[in-house]
């Protein structure tokens, strides 16, 4: 089958179009007909030799795609049927044609969706749905920031966010960014964090009080500016390190505050843990985007042969939502 092939770690260049062998669905899999798949800055890091898959997983970029499911390994009891249109969560393999995926990672579209932008929602909806309420439980009427509100990751949060009554602030790179993150998905402040201090930011807007939750993609650079823009009994969640892995911290203000800093990753996780994320997401994320209250966000689309235009397009940083490749 048609497949991404990763020549080495490197840059864009390092991914071409080829041939690899088809998967076939195993006890409690199905298969899926990809039609298209997300990128994701997980897939930038594995490229660059930063982030190997787990063990036994399939060495091909790829963690969500959207297709229609072509056949079924034994002991599948999730009511599917052939042909059906769905979105799968994957720890690898999207890049390529068909896609082996355990049957509870699996859901149907949301009402209402194409196909194609589909394929941009179970890793966003995955892990915005499991850290800013699975784990922060985060509250209408609490303040949430948001690191890289343009992002994909970012621009499912703050519309989860405003969906659940909290309050949101949000960081973006560009003027234009942040005119887009107020008026078009509703947060109630955006911060041009190249210009402004985004702490000073969120004190101002919160009467001095702090962010109860707060979703960080970027990691050590941010991690005393985190703390210190927490409230007290704050959640750090941090799920990224584009801005590197290692940073001191006074353990004084954490202590403080009472706060917690958690971090987590998805792609680790079991099939079990996995299941019960995406059946949250089916039923809190799911009518939300039927009902129009969560957009979403596709930026571009490239056809799969075009890959290194993708990646180069997403680390460019122009992108306002997700980039998709599609098939």
């Amino acid at each position: 089958m048609k497949a991404i092939i990763t020549t080495g770690a490197g840059g864009p260049e390092v991914l071409a179009l080829g041939e690899t062998q088809a998967p076939v669905a195993g006890p409690g899999e199905v298969l899926i007909d990809v039609v298209a798949a997300g990128i994701n800055r997980a897939d930038v890091q594995q490229r660059r030799g930063f982030y190997p898959p787990p063990p036994g997983t399939s060495e091909l970029l790829g963690l969500e795609v959207s297709g229609r499911i072509a056949a079924f390994g034994p002991n599948v009891t999730r009511p599917f049927s052939l042909g059906e249109k769905v979105v799968a969560l994957l720890t690898g393999g999207g890049y390529a044609a068909q896609v082996a995926v355990p049957a509870g990672q699996v859901l149907a579209l949301p009402a209402g969706i194409d196909v194609i932008s589909a394929a941009g929602l179970p890793e966003v909806a995955a892990t915005v749905y499991s850290n800013l309420f699975m784990t922060a439980q985060l509250q209408a009427g609490e303040t949430v920031l948001v690191h890289g509100g343009a992002g994909g990751i970012g621009a499912m949060a703050i519309q989860l966010a405003k969906a659940a009554g909290a309050r949101v602030i949000t960081t973006a790179g560009s003027d234009e960014k942040v005119a887009m993150l107020t008026s078009y998905l509703g947060a109630d402040l955006a911060v041009n964090y190249r210009t402004h201090d985004f702490v000073a930011a969120v004190k101002d807007f919160t009467d001095g009080l702090g962010a109860n939750v707060i979703l960080d993609v970027v990691g050590a650079k941010y991690l005393a500016r985190n703390v210190e823009s927490l409230a007290d009994y704050g959640r750090l969640m941090v799920i990224g390190l584009q801005g590197g892995a290692t940073a001191e911290l006074n353990l004084g203000n954490l202590l403080t505050k009472r706060a917690a800093i958690i971090g987590t990753t998805l792609r680790a996780r079991s099939v079990e843990e996995k299941t019960v994320i995406m059946d949250g997401v089916r039923d809190h994320v799911w009518p939300l985007v039927a009902s129009g209250a969560v957009k979403p966000m596709v930026d571009k689309t490239f056809p799969l042969a075009q890959v290194v235009a993708a990646h180069e397009y997403l680390e460019s940083g122009q992108h306002v939502g997700k980039v998709l490749l599609t098939l």
